[in-house]
């Protein structure tokens, strides 16, 4: 488990956030998520983190050329340089404001920027663990993708799976040890990448499991598995997650997923952890979204991280 002087110094940390906004939607297929960072911005981010008593800084938006002014390349592994580009530049943030006492916020964006989040926090670290909230598996790689889309390959490419290009980013490969691992909400997985997470050996709680043992029992669990014997825990909250009645705004929203209570009870089981240092929110869409409603629980979701409390 996180050590006292390691869960002293995340709680130094936490009083200090850097949000980065990656406003990226080269990983994936469908146009939108591009103005993920601005629809939660909107939403009261920095506002309602200063609420709760935290010295907040926003550094604006990491460059990242749109994908008409780019030729796709391999259509096993889709804008590929442009991904490894934009991640390398996010890795250098992340990695910055850790060793400067802040916890990241990255605001995707689409989930292939986590590619970047986790090579800056295992980065500064060392010894990093992952809890990934997400209907899809993101296990795949160039080699099993269905679409050649990035955004289906993260968490692949942090254990060490996928083109050397996106897996070597930074220099740390792998960036995560399977066993530090944890993948909660998973509804929708396709055959070999079901394949991969079982020859990995990475930590899965589907939604059976969270219907069966409850969320506060997965998450318990999460933790456990994710902190043993690791300096900190990043975690990726894709919002397709959610279910789609609470989250319409994502780009491949599949039914069945987290209540609104669920994922709230997933970030306050996380707070009184105080295990977290550096979070990712990725996949809102706006152009699907009713009225921002996504965006708004995204902010409610990191409030709730960050130790919003009834009373």
């Amino acid at each position: 488990m996180i050590t006292k002087e390691v869960a002293k110094l995340t709680q130094t940390k936490r009083k200090k956030l850097r949000v980065i906004g990656v406003p990226s939607d080269l990983g994936q297929g469908r146009r939108g998520v591009d103005m993920g960072p601005s629809a939660i911005r909107y939403a009261g981010l920095s506002e309602k983190m200063r609420d709760l008593g935290y010295e907040i800084e926003d550094v604006g938006n990491i460059d990242v050329p749109p994908a008409e002014s780019r030729f796709v390349g391999s259509a096993k592994v889709k804008y590929l340089e442009q991904v490894v580009s934009v991640c390398d530049e996010l890795r250098e943030w992340v990695r910055d404001a850790l060793r400067h006492d802040h916890t990241p916020i990255v605001l995707g964006g689409d989930h292939s920027v986590a590619i970047g989040s986790i090579a800056g926090a295992a980065e500064a670290l060392g010894n990093l663990g992952c809890i990934w909230f997400d209907a899809h598996g993101d296990m795949n790689t160039p080699d099993t993708s269905p679409s050649g889309n990035i955004h289906g390959m993260p968490l692949a490419v942090s254990v060490g799976l996928g083109h050397q290009d996106l897996t070597h980013l930074g220099g740390i490969h792998p960036k995560l040890k399977p066993e530090n691992v944890v993948l909660v909400g998973v509804r929708s997985i396709d055959r070999d990448e079901r394949r991969l997470i079982r020859e990995t050996g990475i930590h899965v709680f589907t939604m059976q499991d969270v219907d069966e043992l409850g969320m506060g029992a997965v998450m318990h669990k999460a933790v456990q598995l994710a902190s043993n014997g690791t300096a900190g825990v990043h975690l990726s909250v894709d919002l397709d997650g959610i279910d789609p009645m609470f989250a319409p705004g994502v780009g491949t929203p599949v039914n069945g997923g987290f209540t609104y209570r669920e994922s709230h009870l997933a970030m306050e089981v996380l707070a009184a952890a105080n295990c977290v240092t550096s979070v990712d929110f990725v996949e809102v869409n706006p152009i699907l979204d009713e009225h921002n409603k996504t965006g708004l629980l995204t902010v409610e979701l990191a409030a709730s991280l960050f130790g919003m409390t009834v009373i």
